[in-house]
């Protein structure tokens, strides 16, 4: 059975690039690298300390999919067993289509020293916005 979540990311990745090239089209950026101190732009020898980040919000839409897996009943908070809990037989679930408003991109939460960005010089190279992490595309 095909992986739900495969095309789900694929489908937000698409959209996500559709985005950016039309709010990027025309206005100059570069790549950058996040440091210790800040924003590293690659044409710039000083990092920035205080850069900015784009923050998106989306409407995420899943499509209806299948899991297989089993449930274990009772569970603490976290999940964990509780007591006597036994695992049942494999069951599958069948999920629904559904669309969930107002879904944050939170990127800068990730970010860490030596990723790879693109950035976009606002206020006269002042200032930039890190609009996405950049990974190769041989992983």
């Amino acid at each position: 059975m095909p992986d739900p979540f495969k095309k789900l990311v694929s489908t937000l990745e698409s959209r996500i690039s559709g985005i950016a090239a039309k709010s990027l089209s025309g206005i100059p950026s570069e790549l950058g690298t996040i440091t210790e101190s800040g924003l590293k732009l690659d044409s710039f020898k000083y990092a920035i300390p205080d850069y900015l980040v784009a923050e998106w919000v989306t409407q995420l839409e899943i499509p209806a999919f299948s899991l297989v897996g089993m449930m274990t009943a009772p569970v603490n908070e976290d999940g964990g067993a509780v007591g006597g809990a036994v695992p049942s037989q494999r069951t599958r679930f069948d999920y629904e289509e559904s669309k969930i408003e107002e879904v944050r991109l939170n990127w800068s939460a990730s970010m860490k020293p030596g990723d790879r960005v693109l950035a976009v010089p606002v206020n006269g190279g002042k200032d930039a916005v890190v609009v996405c992490k950049v990974v190769s595309s041989n992983g």
